[in-house]
């Protein structure tokens, strides 16, 4: 369904206003066609305006053609036009998609449909069919800022169960739109009834999903048996009983049964990426999340394999976002932010040792007038290319720099990017990724940008769209993922090995310490995850960058270390024993952070 094209400032129903306005003259001028057009647009705008019904009752069926992409004006006019004239059937079958393409529209919140006695002029299976079509396609529950747009639904599914109060069907229908609105409890309680009336399959797992909601799991298990009574061999519900065991706390019996379906159907679409989710709790390996990511590449439209993904990835670093900064200038900066706020208008800060460039910028960025001076350089030499400073490993020499030093100075190596390559990253920037393979894939959209300015973007990031100088951080980080994700994508036809993009990420990861290091090390890494002919490659380059940062760490603060760590625990194929490194270093004590030098003060 296409969306109204309408992106105006003003406010909706004025706009609906001015569409009014022109249809009247359109009629006037008997151009029906252009007054259908406008009517349909201000019904999109505002769908229970009431001068736009009246001005609809004056217009034909036919002006109001349901075609593909459908007009969701369109489908508003025809929808209450079919209601006009006793088609209540199609007119609520065609406002249900409305909801299915916008949750939260208000587009059923109009007379005919909260009339209490509209369900009696239905069929109470064509209302079944109507309920549950729609909650298929709903969130499970729907989130609270949406539920307004579905009440017309809602009561249309209360006064059908009062109307049809003998129909099972309509009742474990209406249970299942009640459950996702979000009234688990009104739900159980229709679900039950059905169950009671016409004992069938699907009134108990109208009954298990409201318990479930309700967190009454032994009612939920039971309600799951008696379904398989009915048909022991659903795989579907013998993985819904799985899951709801270990949801319930009962982790082994529940990965059993899941288990049990994949003897019968070894890539069954929900048991195995349920599978994978449950044995990567159990044993935290992370190559269960690489198999659900290689089935999921083979399925993109798994979305219950995308959902698991994304549920487990959030228990590891960088699978969702950047990690956060444990930078001093950027503790300093929100010490200084917390006791100052927008006061700080300057000041002066020492640090004992160069931090990463980015870190520095984003300090520059959130207090423009504070001046940063660095004491001393400790070796080995954070401002080197790590193949400067030590031998071995499998890069040899950095050709490409995004910063350079002017003595203790960071300033970019590279000019400016285009506008076009700036606004590109920022629309990507604003928002966190689910797991890798969404992000490589999202990425894909910067891979038209030239070379040059995804790496000018790096350190000349847009404006932060945050209205808070401490969000430059995080901001930095963002800008920079997504930077290298889509150097990931650059030539993308050419084979990983002696590739263009394998050669511009291995540069930016073995380049002077800095974020850009993380982010490359994570667009290699999300490469992994999605071309496995790749992964030994990643694996051997990510575990030298952060051998390189455990050598330098002997001797002096090495502030992205931490952050390499949790990279080396998400790359897939990594050294048994750099990965074994890598937990048995992230389960210690945490070091110090390095702290600057007498700490901030008023420029005097």
């Amino acid at each position: 369904m296409a969306p109204d094209g309408h992106e105006g400032l003003n406010d909706p129903r004025q706009e609906a206003e001015g569409e009014l306005s022109m249809a009247r003259l359109a009629l006037d001028d008997g151009e029906l066609e252009h007054a259908a057009g406008h009517v349909a647009a201000a019904l999109a705008l505002a769908p229970d305006l009431p001068h736009a019904h009246e001005l609809l009752a004056r217009l034909d069926l036919g002006l109001f053609p349901v075609e593909r992409p459908a007009f969701l004006g369109s489908v508003l006019a025809r929808a209450h036009l079919l209601a006009a004239r006793g088609g209540y059937a199609e007119a609520l079958e065609l406002l249900a998609s409305a909801q299915r393409h916008d949750a939260s529209g208000r587009w059923a919140h109009v007379p005919w449909v909260l009339d209490p006695e509209l369900p009696g002029r239905l069929p109470a299976e064509t209302l079944a069919r109507i309920l549950t079509g729609l909650a298929a396609a709903l969130a499970d529950p729907v989130p609270q800022e949406e539920r307004a747009g579905l009440e017309p639904f809602v009561r249309l599914a209360r006064h059908g169960a009062r109307v049809h109060a003998g129909s099972a069907t309509l009742l474990w229908a209406a249970s299942i739109l009640l459950r996702r609105a979000g009234e688990p409890e009104e739900a159980l309680v229709l679900a039950e009834r059905s169950a009671g009336q016409e004992p069938s399959p699907q009134a108990e797992i109208a009954v298990y999903g409201a318990c479930r909601a309700l967190e009454r799991w032994d009612g939920a298990e039971k309600a799951l048996l008696r379904a398989l009574e009915f048909d022991p061999g659903n795989l579907y519900v013998r993985t819904d009983l799985g899951e709801l065991l270990h949801l319930a706390g009962r982790p082994a019996e529940g990965l059993a049964w899941v288990e049990g379906v994949l003897r019968v159907d070894p890539r069954h679409e929900s048991a195995y990426p349920t599978a994978c989710g449950m044995r990567f709790e159990r044993d935290g390996d992370l190559r269960h999340l690489i198999d659900l990511a290689d089935h999921l590449r083979e399925h993109p439209d798994n979305d219950h394999a995308s959902h698991v993904l994304f549920t487990q990835s959030e228990t590891l670093p960088w699978l969702t976002l950047p990690a956060a900064p444990t930078e001093a200038v950027v503790n300093v900066l929100h010490q200084v932010l917390e006791r100052e706020g927008g006061d700080a208008a300057d000041g002066a800060l020492t640090v004992s040792a160069p931090e990463p460039p980015s870190a520095l910028l984003a300090f520059a960025r959130a207090l423009p007038g504070f001046v940063l001076r660095i004491d001393t350089v400790p070796e080995p030499d954070p401002r080197l290319p790590v193949p400067q400073v030590f031998s071995g490993g499998p890069v040899r020499s950095v050709a490409r720099r995004v910063w350079r030093y002017e003595g203790t100075t960071a300033v970019p190596a590279v000019p400016a990017p285009s506008p076009e390559a700036s606004r590109a990253v920022a629309a990507l920037a604003g928002q966190r990724w689910p797991h890798l393979p969404a992000a490589f894939d999202q990425a894909v959209r910067l891979a038209a940008l030239p070379l040059d300015d995804l790496l000018a973007v790096l350190v000349h990031p847009p404006a932060s769209p945050f209205g808070t100088p401490a969000a430059w951080p995080y901001w930095i980080r963002q800008v920079q993922a997504w930077a290298c994700l889509g150097v990931a994508h650059h030539r993308g036809e050419q084979p990983w090995q002696g590739s263009a993009r394998r050669e511009a990420l291995t540069d930016l990861a073995y380049g002077p310490e800095d974020w850009v290091s993380e982010a490359a090390l994570l667009a290699m890494i999300a490469t992994a995850w999605m071309v496995p002919e790749a992964r030994a490659d990643v694996a051997e380059l990510v575990a030298w960058r952060y051998l390189a940062a455990v050598e330098a760490a002997r001797s002096r603060p090495v502030t992205i270390l931490d952050s390499l760590r949790g990279l080396v625990l998400v790359t897939p194929g990594m050294h048994p024993e750099v990965r074994r490194l890598a937990a048995e270093s992230a389960e210690e004590e945490p070091e110090e952070d390095a702290a600057p030098s007498g700490g901030p003060g008023r420029a005097g």
